[in-house]
């Protein structure tokens, strides 16, 4: 199955504008059209993958071309760098030139009249994981995988051509290049991407359709005229982490709706989403796309209670899934189940309508104190709704009498342990309290702005 929709469109105006550069249809095809003339042939290509039209331009040409495309972050480091461009296999790189990249630099610049048939099947990318337990690993994404996602996506938000897509956000990640890129191509709406995700830039964008992390949506939500010039957006989208209540009532409040939020990972693209025309709810991230199943079972593989308060361990299947990494048949054999399932490695609850919440990473978010299961997203939620803090995260640490101790990462002002403590006692279960509060300048994000709980001790 293709991801791109038809080269030529309606050419009515631009199909793509990054940072005030635009191209039309026509226009971004034929740009296309020269990368895939200069990289035929080759089957792995590298982009240096900076928010640019070039590397929209460089990820269509790919598309084009049938070579795969391997989204390189612009601010790697060369080691993370050589990793990527050696895991790969990658023999061109698409950018400017850098000093520790050996591979022919192809620029990706010029028009060409040359007529290029998209392939309907085979891998279309390789993406990398984060690399927090070890060096990044390589997670292969079909086109059929891509297009049946996107499909999902169009569904799920009613999303059409008479929709303006704008969002700011990093294009080497899914959530960015191939929602926030291969989406629009897809669906046939134009989008502006605006170089850097501020409220200023989203409130001048006058988009009807908008992508943020909650990062984003905190400091939009912090932006009150710049909130209330996106009153005439017909939906706001929330997601690489879960969306704290207090910004989704603020939203709420100054722009006339909350976000929606969805659910989704590398190895699978997004398999749970919050509908347009659904109920939303903060944290809710609803349930799977056309095309995709979603099970939450206990740590033997059964089912758990649909009850909305019990955590589990979410599982998926489907046509968004991926097959396996990159030369790593023992971790992908570790990660799906002998039935099929993906284990994400995250804990969710589900309700009896399907709606799922995501509680966090099995591994990080997951704490297992004084015989409980607790959710380390659940506690966060209350912690952020406290007037004195502005960020929090919170961890289980090894305890010789609980098991794991709860510790709360807190960033405000004026703020007391007892006090934030009490607050939670008095909001959750007592067992859900923090044994520990420890105040902080900021809390360690990634490019996407998830919080980098491994860091924090």
């Amino acid at each position: 199955m293709t991801v791109l929709g038809p080269a030529d469109g309606d050419g009515s105006g631009p199909a793509v504008t990054v940072g005030g550069v635009a191209l039309d249809r026509e226009e971004l095809f034929a740009a296309a059209a020269a990368v895939a003339d200069r990289i035929q042939g080759a089957p792995v290509v590298a982009i240096d993958a900076d928010a640019s039209v070039r590397t929209i331009v460089a990820t269509v040409g790919c598309l084009l071309a049938g070579a795969v495309a391997v989204p390189v972050p612009p601010d790697a480091g060369p080691r993370e760098r050589g990793h990527i461009l050696t895991d790969s296999g990658s023999l061109l790189w698409l950018g400017d030139h850098r000093d520790d990249v050996t591979l022919e630099t192809v620029p990706v610049s010029g028009r060409s009249s040359s007529s290029w048939t998209e392939p309907a099947t085979g891998t279309a990318m390789i993406m990398y994981t984060s690399g927090t337990t070890g060096a990044p690993k390589g997670v292969p994404i079909t086109r059929a995988a891509i297009a049946a996602g996107l499909d999902g996506l169009r569904d799920a938000w009613s999303w059409s051509p008479d929709d303006l897509l704008v969002h700011g956000l990093p294009l080497f990640h899914v959530h960015g290049l191939i929602l926030g890129v291969l989406g629009p191509l897809r669906v046939g709406s134009p989008l502006v991407h605006t170089g850097r995700p501020t409220p200023a830039a989203y409130a001048a964008a006058g988009g009807s359709l908008y992508f943020g992390v909650p990062t984003v949506w905190g400091r939009v939500a912090a932006d009150p005229p710049s909130a209330r010039a996106l009153r005439g957006a017909r939906l706001l989208v929330s997601g690489s982490a879960g969306l704290p209540a207090p910004v989704f009532h603020d939203l709420r409040s100054l722009t006339g709706q909350g976000p929606v939020e969805r659910y989704g990972m590398t190895e699978t693209l997004i398999t749970l989403a919050a509908r347009a025309d659904g109920p939303r709810k903060p944290g809710w991230v609803g349930g799977p796309i056309t095309g995709v199943t979603a099970r939450v079972v206990d740590d033997d593989d059964a089912a758990v209670p649909g009850d909305g308060e019990t955590i589990g361990n979410l599982q998926v299947r489907g046509r968004t899934v991926f097959d396996g990494y990159l030369a790593r048949p023992g971790e992908t054999r570790a990660a799906f189940t002998a039935d099929g399932w993906f284990r994400t490695g995250d804990a969710v609850m589900v309700d009896g309508d399907g709606n799922h919440r995501i509680v966090g990473r099995v591994k990080d978010d997951l704490i297992k104190t004084g015989g409980f299961r607790v959710g380390a997203g659940e506690i966060e939620a209350v912690l952020l709704s406290h007037p004195s803090v502005t960020e929090a995260a919170v961890i289980g640490v090894p305890d010789p009498d609980l098991g794991q101790r709860i510790v709360a990462y807190v960033v405000g002002a004026g703020i007391r342990e007892d006090v934030l403590v009490q607050f939670v006692a008095t909001e959750l279960s007592v067992h859900k309290r923090p044994r520990e509060v420890r105040v902080v300048d900021a809390l360690p994000r990634n490019a996407l702005g998830k919080v980098q709980k491994s860091r924090l001790s």
